[in-house]
């Protein structure tokens, strides 16, 4: 896996997306608790306490690349995001356990981020397909999923069980690579405006 998604840091204008290390946990304590954003019940962006198990957990996923999310104005991290449930054999993966600090939430932040993340996946992975996927109930995730113009492709249903005991329905996202231009075009023009 590691051979076909190599660590890397990704650079834009507005982030850095560096390879997610336990040097970033105070960081990440902080961007966590800007909103208290552990309380939210529909997703799941551990409490403070947790975070270094967070980051010990994701980095021993063989089907991750977890990336710390570093705003290049302050040079911190304010969230993470990770490459997930990659499939070499069919070259698909996963955008997702993504999280930023309330302060940094509806900027261009978020869609440089998804924009590197998908130029690399398309452009130098070859991926035919990128995923989302999103708790049915979390409307804010699921509008900024649409407005990077990926595509329903449905709802798993009784998908997760959450850490609350809910059941979570999943909504799943696409994008496949023959709309990656279109997607791409809009999310430059977006950081440009």
């Amino acid at each position: 896996m590691r051979n076909w998604t190599p660590l890397m840091t990704l650079e834009g204008q507005f982030v850095t997306l560096a390879p997610l290390s336990l040097a970033h946990e105070s960081d990440l304590i902080e961007a966590v608790l800007d909103g208290n954003l552990y309380e939210l019940w529909y997703t799941t962006i551990p409490k403070p306490k947790d975070m270094t198990a967070e980051i010990k957990r994701r980095l021993a996923l063989d089907t991750m690349l977890p990336f710390a999310v570093l705003d290049k104005t302050t040079g911190k991290a304010v969230g993470m995001t990770s490459y997930m449930n990659i499939d070499h054999a069919n070259r698909r993966l996963e955008i997702g356990s993504t999280w930023y600090r309330k302060s940094v939430q509806r900027t261009p932040l978020n869609t440089e981020c998804k924009l590197l993340l998908l130029q690399h996946a398309f452009e130098r992975l070859d991926c035919i397909a990128v995923e989302f996927r999103t708790h049915c109930m979390n409307q804010q995730s699921r509008k900024a999923i649409e407005r990077l113009g990926a595509k329903l492709d449905g709802i798993l249903r009784a998908h997760m069980i959450m850490p609350n005991g809910s059941i979570r329905d999943t909504a799943a996202y696409s994008i496949i690579r023959s709309e990656w231009p279109a997607v791409k075009a809009g999310l430059e023009h977006r950081l440009k405006a």
